[in-house]
């Protein structure tokens, strides 16, 4: 019974437990955008953007293909409004904000680690280095 309770108080466990809940939140508010605002602007220019009445039928079975263009339609739009709306303009800001960010350390021309840019002497192999300005 430990060894159960510390699994469930790991932080990856409720890291994970928070991700989820806060996928499940984002996921609920781009079906909202997409049916509220793409899906009918879709219907304006194409008439209508729920195909679920098309089928055919073989048979006596019936096959709803409707239902997967309608599925693999909105698949496509939502992945397009993360990618635009979320992805871009957050790997946008990651590299201005990475741009701004200065270098604070060069490598030492003898051994190639990382060395303080003011440093005379590299730490590492204690040759003496020119500072970098």
């Amino acid at each position: 019974m430990d060894g159960f309770k510390k699994f469930l108080f790991r932080g990856n466990l409720v890291d994970l437990a928070v991700a989820v809940v806060v996928g499940a939140a984002f996921s609920a508010l781009i079906t909202a955008f997409v049916n509220s605002f793409i899906g009918p602007l879709i219907a304006l220019i194409g008439g209508k953007p729920d195909f679920t009445d098309l089928r055919f039928k073989i048979n006596g079975t019936v096959f709803p293909y409707g239902q997967f263009l309608t599925a693999l339609i909105s698949f496509l739009i939502t992945a397009a409004v993360v990618y635009f709306f979320v992805v871009l303009p957050m790997a946008k800001l990651l590299q201005r904000i990475t741009r701004k960010e200065e270098a604070s350390e060069h490598p030492c021309p003898h051994c190639l680690s990382e060395i303080p840019l003011a440093a005379t002497r590299c730490r590492f192999c204690t040759s003496e280095v020119e500072p970098a300005s």
